[in-house]
């Protein structure tokens, strides 16, 4: 007895929709690059769902809003776009186009008979106007399709009102699928083409009357198609890669999202983000069915693929803004503990047909306050003081407030339940960049945290926010004032640094301004290596204000100003930068040591704005002078006294000074050698070092001033108002003077060293005085600055902090580490 098996059922063929929109098909060029992007993909059965071209269908509204308002232009508009569909026609298919021109011809001598019936009727019904506004669709199919057919592939046209069946409800188009799917399989009896080209956005009714889908009803005509042919997945093509992380026109650093679950997806797309609609959404839901958001024009791309699966790896995917807002708030204490509030209000909102697009209410129930759209916003008051009329009356609801110009921020993303700090994130992000959260909102699934905003915050807000959950680099805008000595040594460094500080740490420092002296140089991306000759060749004068405004005009999350100047008229400007949320960064010692009303000023703007002020560099250069003794007294530690040699250039001559070579001698080859400034006099006065001493004393928590500082000038009276070259030829003068102290301090055992003191009562001091050889400052290094710290902890052995103190290259690294200290503060992960 022999048998055989029976024959293995053949396997289910695969299907795979796709869907183009407009700017896919704009021209003949885009038809031909669509069908070999068809040709090119192995799949057993093919559906390709169109748009029209690109502004066909808003160019169809406008021809029959003219009709039905009795303008004659209409005719010419007519002839216009009959011309656009013909041009196309014959561009794509050459000496084959003339079953098509003609049939071309048949739809728009039909469209012109509408047009006309409008123009006598005066009116526009509703059916007639979805008639007219899917011709595009029809058009565009068949223009596809016959292409395919010219190109040899055996290719079907189907027009959806043959098939596809909707009603219309409150909640959007309803499909009837049961006798669309019946429909189908009868059109697909008599077309077993293995390519088939749709047209989207047009369907009938339960009537059998024409109608569409409605806005984005193209992409919606995809994804029933995708669902009615049983589809393996849903190809959304457009002009962009994927889902961004945000819209790039806003955040031009957003990045493409690999994969997206569904309900992240819907989330994105109500508030406003380019993406599939969710009621495009709602077919793939229900079968599973894979949507991937393609690029036409970069076919290779993967896109973004959009499933049920959940990637959790971080807490946002995406951030969207939704503009033209405004929030309404009812408020009263007679809405506590009273039930049906909420009910009275919505239904108020529902009859009047306003849309909600967010609700916030607090526990006390004292407010209910929701976000709608700015166009419907006096409506809903209006609502709303009807609604409430009596218990505004009688003062159980204080008052219906109504607040315009608002956004709503909405941050997505799966991996944001369950997990504790996300909130925070957002709202620290904001915070940092100043910008004040009208009203929020997080529903259950803490899958979206959403806060109104003013509008006017709303970039900064977004930029601020992708930085914060790392999705994009935390820029700052900053500039530069000064770039002399130190100012151009330390954009050479931000220059050198920048690109690992954005490789590393995801930080972009973006140089968009400096000022020197004269001229001012703006660049709204950033200022590159060739900002010398730019300057040089800037035509703009200095003008702080205009300085300003550049810096903040970008919406970028920070502003910063590095201010490399030794300017009063600079320092004097630092209270109103701080206040308005510009952080500042300076070696310039006018502010800390300049009047004391002022740096009062000024950290008081810095406390209440949250903007940070740093000037580190102000005392010891490049080392850790200030922060040291801010750790100290962070830590609860207490200042009881403060010794420094803050000079490099006293610190040198005295540490030369040995007697083997005179005192003015030793000042000329200090000034030969560039150690001092122009005027060496500017060194040997000791003002600088008293004011290094101020800002010391100022960060211990003494109000000190300068004129509080005793200080001993090493510049006799009788040279003060000398020229500099008359002070260089008279030097010699205090030789012998000098000669003396040196003798006397040797005698004993010491030497002379030029030392700033600040005592446990506040006394301050700054002079040459005797020190024993073994002393810390007796054996420095020939151009340290030392500083030593008496405390409440290091009281018998203090705490010194010593290393080089002067040169452009150390000071400017002190300011660029305090810019990487407020970066750092900002939520640079350094």
């Amino acid at each position: 007895m022999s048998s055989s098996a029976a024959p293995a059922a053949p396997a289910p063929l695969r299907t795979v929709v796709h869907k183009f929109g407009g700017t896919s098909v704009a021209d003949a060029e885009r038809y031909r690059h669509v069908a070999q992007l068809l040709l090119a993909r192995d799949e057993d059965v093919q559906v390709a769902v169109v748009s029209a071209m690109k502004g066909v269908t808003d160019a169809l509204i406008e021809l029959a809003g003219l009709a039905s308002s009795g303008r004659a232009e209409w005719r010419e508009r007519w002839h216009e776009l009959r011309a656009r569909h013909r041009g196309a026609a014959v561009a794509l298919l050459g000496e084959r186009a003339g079953t098509t021109l003609e049939w071309l011809d048949g739809q728009f001598d039909g469209l012109s008979d509408i047009l006309a019936a409008l123009a006598v009727i005066g009116e526009l019904p509703r059916e007639a106007l979805d008639r007219v506004q899917g011709l595009g669709e029809v058009c565009s199919a068949r223009l596809l399709g016959d292409h395919l057919a010219a190109l040899g592939e055996d290719c079907a046209v189907l027009d959806a009102r043959q098939v596809l069946v909707v009603e219309r409800s409150d909640l959007g188009v309803v499909v009837d699928w049961e006798t669309s799917a019946r429909r189908l399989a009868e059109w697909r009896a008599g077309h077993p083409q293995r390519r088939v080209v749709v047209t989207g956005f047009v369907a009938r009714d339960r009537d059998d009357r024409v109608t569409t889908l409605g806005r984005n009803g193209s992409d919606y005509s995809g994804a029933i198609f995708a669902a009615l042919y049983e589809a393996a997945e849903l190809h959304i093509w457009t002009d962009v890669d994927g889902v961004l992380s945000a819209d790039p026109r806003v955040v031009p650093e957003a990045v493409q999202l690999e994969s997206l679950s569904y309900d992240e997806a819907c989330e994105l797309a109500y508030f406003g983000a380019k993406v599939v609609h969710p009621q495009t959404m709602s077919p793939a839901i229900e079968r599973g069915l894979p949507i991937i958001i393609r690029n036409t024009f970069q076919p290779a791309h993967p896109g973004t693929r959009i499933t049920s699966a959940r990637d959790v790896s971080g807490p946002v995917k995406g951030l969207t803004l939704s503009p033209d807002l405004a929030v309404l708030n009812l408020e009263g204490t007679g809405l506590i503990g009273v039930p049906g509030t909420a009910e009275r209000v919505f239904a108020a909102l529902r009859d009047a047909r306003v849309s909600v697009v967010m609700i916030s209410q607090g526990s006390s129930e004292h407010s209910i306050c929701c976000v709608v759209r700015s166009a419907e916003a006096e409506r809903a008051q209006s609502a709303l003081l009807g609604a409430f009329a009596h218990e505004l009356a009688i003062g159980q609801v204080q008052r219906v407030q109504l607040t315009g110009g608002v956004s709503v921020l909405a941050a997505v993303g799966d991996g944001m339940a369950g997990q504790p700090g996300v909130a925070a994130r957002l709202f620290e992000s904001l915070a940092r960049a100043r910008v004040n959260i009208l009203a929020i909102a997080q529903g259950s699934s803490e899958r979206n945290i959403s806060v109104a905003i003013d509008s006017a915050d709303a970039t900064r807000a977004l930029r601020a926010a992708h930085a914060g959950f790392w999705l994009s680099p935390l820029t700052f805008s900053i500039g530069v004032i000064g770039p002399g000595n130190v100012g151009a040594a330390l954009i050479e460094q931000l220059r050198a640094a920048q690109p690992q500080l954005l490789g590393k740490a995801n930080l972009d420092l973006r140089l968009r301004a400096i000022a020197s002296r004269g001229r001012l140089l703006l660049d709204e991306r950033g200022i590159g290596d060739d900002w010398r000759q730019r300057l040089a060749a800037s035509t703009l004068s200095t003008d702080l204000d205009r300085f300003t405004a550049h810096l903040t005009a970008a919406h970028l999350p920070h502003a910063l100003i590095i201010d490399c100047s030794a300017s009063a008229e600079v320092a004097d400007r630092y209270a109103d930068w701080l206040a308005a949320g510009i952080h500042v960064v300076t070696p310039n010692k006018q502010a800390g040591a300049g009047p004391l009303p002022r740096f009062e000023a000024i950290r008081e703007a810095a406390a209440s704005s949250g903007a940070r002020f740093r000037y580190e560099a102000t005392v010891g250069a490049g080392l850790p002078v200030i922060s040291t003794m801010r750790d100290l007294l962070d830590t609860g530690d207490t200042v009881t006294g403060i010794e420094g040699i803050f000079s490099g250039t006293l610190a040198w001559l005295f540490n030369k000074y040995d007697g083997s070579a005179v005192f003015s001698q030793l000042v000329a080859q200090a000034r030969a050698m560039g150690y001092t400034e122009p005027d060496p006099r500017d060194d040997l006065s000791g003002t600088d070092v008293a004011r290094k001493l101020v800002i010391l004393a100022r960060e211990a928590g003494r109000p000190l001033a300068l004129e509080d500082v005793q200080v001993e000038s090493l510049v006799p009276e009788s040279l003060r108002q000398a020229s500099v070259e008359d002070f260089m030829a008279r030097l010699q003068e205090v030789d012998a003077a000098f000669a003396q102290r040196l003798q006397r301090a040797a005698a004993a055992g010491n030497v002379l060293r030029y030392v700033a003191r600040l005592d446990g009562e506040g006394r301050a001091s700054v002079g040459l005085v005797e020190l024993p050889r073994a002393h810390a400052f007796a054996n420095l290094r020939l151009t340290d600055n030392v500083v030593q710290f008496t405390t409440r902890r290091y009281c018998d052995n203090p705490l010194i902090v010593q290393g080089p103190g002067a040169g452009p290259e150390v000071t400017a690294a002190g300011v660029f580490a305090d810019l990487l200290r407020v970066a750092a503060g900002q939520g640079a992960r350094l």
